[in-house]
């Protein structure tokens, strides 16, 4: 199979369709094994019939993890890679790391574990994310600095300024709709698409249980009493006179907020007492009539990746230098080929780590992965072994070639740090959030 360098990449670029790579896999305990779709809400997983090559009939298939996650999935591996020093690409970050982010309340430090920091291939809107907008650079605020100005700037003719300073937006898809224009900010197309489906989904049943080694009873019951002596904000005892009562002067039954299993009063609401072994009811096929299931799992035939890099995407966009609005033709073509690398690098540092998608869904590559290159119609795609080694590198020379052509490029981070009012609303989060254990409240 022919290796992927900067010339073929180039030239791919001038005039092909797109690369993709489309990879068989199976769950890592071999095929029929059981395995987690993403579940929303409603406990349902995301199922439709499609149109599988091969098969005459249409065929259930389960989203397995969708195009926003497999693009954050690239994101953070492109991230590790930055800290690691594998590669050198620009990358807008907000360093928490002086914020003190403790209970007020509290004499103990730590009671949260610090934030860090988060860039944009963190934050879900990239470089237009709230978290950025909200932060300063040098005591300015990002957006009305000159760095932060460039991305209002940024156009289809005029993608430079995006380029020097997060071009991974220019990739991955950006909309800055919470910037000073609106809904009329700026808006660039995902360039990379890539999704994991399971073929020939079949529903299992859902399963729980939980034996308590102190044995205590479901019968029992418990209330709420008051904890600011920092104790325990339950008790048996509903003579204990920290006890909260109602306006009638009952003792209230406990109830944590968010506690799904047991009635108000029930240990289990404190985690507490056993809970039997229970089947999930499954109802009828979603896909049937609509009916609501509990999600338990499916098994698949096979599961299958699908990636594509849209390359008539990435030629729409134009690179002019300085103030000069023309652009040149091997200027273009050389920040379009950056682009290109970064795509594929985020897809093949993404499979170096693995396919682990979240608990009980781990899946392997049943065969090896390569990536075709559509170029004629008509013609066979030319296919190339891509490595996440030879995918840095294509991406560190191209990044060279794109340098010698006068295009900038941020090569260090540009850290910013959070406004006052930013961290205010995180301490006030946090606040609310031990006020009532974690979960999110809503009305």
């Amino acid at each position: 199979m022919a290796q992927l360098d900067l010339l073929t990449l180039q030239n791919a670029v001038k005039t092909a369709a797109a690369f993709r790579c489309r990879t068989r896999l199976q769950p890592a305990g071999g095929e029929g094994d059981k395995v987690f779709p993403p579940t929303y809400a409603g406990s349902v997983y995301a199922m439709e019939r499609r149109r599988i090559p091969g098969r005459d009939e249409l065929v259930r298939c389960v989203l397995l993890d969708s195009v926003q996650s497999q693009a954050n999935r690239a994101e953070e591996a492109l991230q590790d890679a930055v800290d690691d020093e594998r590669i050198a690409i620009p990358v807008v970050e907000v360093d928490f790391s002086d914020i003190p982010v403790v209970d007020p309340g509290s004499d103990e430090d730590g009671l949260f574990e610090p934030i860090g920091r988060v860039s944009s291939l963190e934050a879900p809107h990239r470089i237009a994310d709230a978290i950025l907008r909200d932060s300063e650079l040098n005591g300015t605020a990002f957006r009305s600095s000159d760095e932060g100005r460039k991305i209002i700037m940024a156009t289809l003719r005029n993608a430079t300024p995006l380029f020097e300073i997060c071009p991974t937006a220019l990739v991955y898809g950006i909309w800055d709709s919470t910037g000073p224009k609106g809904g009329l900010g700026v808006k660039f197309q995902r360039a990379v698409v890539s999704e994991i489906i399971g073929v020939d989904a079949a529903l299992g049943v859902k399963t729980s249980s939980r034996m308590d080694p102190l044995a205590i009873r479901s019968d029992a019951t418990i209330y709420h009493r008051d904890n600011s002596d920092g104790g325990l904000d339950w008790t048996s005892n509903a003579s204990d006179e920290d006890i909260v009562k109602d306006k009638s002067g009952k003792p209230v039954l406990y109830n944590r907020s968010g506690s799904s299993t047991g009635k108000p009063g029930n240990p289990s609401k404190a985690n507490h007492s056993n809970i039997p072994p229970t089947l999930s009811d499954m109802k009828a096929d979603p896909l049937g009539d609509g009916n609501v299931y509990l999600a338990g799992g499916v098994t698949i035939q096979y599961a299958e990746q699908t990636t594509v890099l849209s390359l008539p995407a990435l030629r729409r966009l134009r690179f002019p230098l300085g103030s000069d609005s023309k652009t040149d033709a091997e200027t273009n073509l050389a920040a379009q080929a950056v682009l290109a690398a970064i795509g594929l690098c985020g897809a093949a540092l993404a499979a170096e780590r693995g396919l682990d998608l979240r608990s009980r869904c781990l899946l392997w590559p049943a065969e090896t992965s390569s990536w075709e290159l559509l170029g004629k119609p008509g013609e066979e795609p030319e296919k190339f072994d891509l490595t996440a080694d030879d995918a840095v590198k294509l991406l560190n020379d191209a990044v060279e070639a794109a340098q010698a052509k006068g295009l900038p490029w941020r090569s260090e981070r540009l850290v910013l740090k959070p406004a006052r009012k930013l961290v205010e609303l995180v301490r006030k989060s946090q606040e609310l959030a031990v006020k009532s254990g974690g979960d999110e409240g809503g009305e």
